[in-house]
């Protein structure tokens, strides 16, 4: 019987091979081509090995177990998917990126674009102790205000204020600080739904590198200016003692922070209790202010929290308040950040 003798509403069971008769099923070991009219009754695809449904469903299943204990915990599933995407270093050292705020796609590689999508990360922070106030930066890392600085900036504090982009003011407690390595954490009190910046990764800096440094030199918040990664791994030593800091940043009302590089000292004496590390060196300029503010990378990544600075007039024994930039600034590197980050979380820095 031929297609056109077929009677109407009866469909063949297997293609035709061009020969005018219906074609014998396939042997078993051929895959069977689907009918060209399917008849209603079709069944559909053959039923699922209950092995394959298995190897499919258990990821599902992963992720649902993994999404059920994230709300419980309070985190919520975006936690959890940040925390696989960035290898787990949200809180921890070494490679990956922390999220937060970055440049757009059509503004990266671009002064402009990093500097307007960072500096509402930026903060500037005023400090009073016993030898008078202090003037540095700050970082925003948390939503609810979690913000790294300099060790120096607050060490001896008896009062910090911050001050957002926005000219909001908070005030601001202590969480934890480590000396050796002049870093500090600091949390705002009563802060919600702040912009946060995105935490890089320093191992993958390169010399000639062009970055972009935000702080508030001299009290001028927001204070943008760029250049390249200089050098990598530089020695730099400064003061531990909090208080004879603070009473050199008073001098002159250059408000610096006395480090030494390469066996001289500059912006003042560190006096005999010192910390050395390693940092980037930068030809950003960084001016009295900068302190604890961000280095970052043409992608609006933090690479380094500006800590030091160079002067010539201060290095000559001119008078710290008429000392500038000339170019050699450091930063600590922010995989150093992020690998204390836990530990000035629990207030247990030294």
């Amino acid at each position: 019987m031929t297609e056109s003798q077929r009677p109407s509403g009866e469909y063949p069971m297997y293609p035709s091979y061009g020969n005018g008769d219906a074609a014998y099923p396939p042997p078993p070991s051929y895959q069977p081509v689907q009918p060209v009219f399917p008849a209603p009754t079709d069944p559909g695809p053959a039923a699922e090995p209950p092995a394959a449904r298995r190897r499919v469903r258990r990821p599902v299943a992963l992720l649902a177990a993994v999404a059920i204990a994230a709300a419980i915990v309070g985190g919520g599933t975006a936690t959890v998917i940040g925390q696989l995407t960035d290898d787990g270093t949200a809180t921890t050292a070494g490679g990956g990126v922390v999220p937060g705020t970055t440049v757009s796609q059509s503004s990266k590689g671009t002064v402009a674009g990093v500097a307007a999508a960072l500096s509402p990360t930026i903060v500037e922070i005023g400090a009073t102790s016993t030898a008078g106030q202090s003037t540095g930066s700050g970082v925003v890392i948390t939503s609810d205000g979690e913000i790294v600085t300099n060790n120096h900036v607050v060490a001896g504090a008896s009062q910090i204020k911050v001050t957002l982009s926005t000219g909001k003011t908070y005030t601001a407690d202590v969480v934890g600080t480590d000396a050796d390595k002049d870093l500090a954490l600091i949390k705002l009190q009563g802060a919600s739904g702040l912009k946060t910046a995105t935490l890089g990764d320093s191992s993958k800096v390169a010399v000639g590198d062009e970055v972009v440094a935000i702080g508030s030199p001299e009290g001028l918040t927001g204070t943008v200016t760029s250049g390249i990664v200089s050098a990598l791994d530089r020695d730099v030593t400064v003061a531990k003692d909090g208080d004879s800091g603070q009473e050199q940043e008073q001098q002159g009302g250059g408000r610096q922070w006395p480090f030494e590089f390469g066996g001289q000292q500059f912006n003042g004496d560190t006096g005999e209790s010192t910390t050395t590390y390693k940092a980037l060196q930068t030809d950003a300029s960084l001016n009295p202010g900068n302190s604890g503010g961000a280095l970052i990378n043409m992608d609006g990544e933090i690479i380094g929290i500006n800590s030091a600075m160079y002067s010539a007039s201060s290095a000559s024994g001119g008078s710290s308040s008429t000392a500038g930039s000339v170019g050699l600034g450091f930063a600590i590197p922010v995989n150093t950040l992020k690998a204390d980050l836990d530990t000035l979380r629990a207030g247990n820095g030294s």
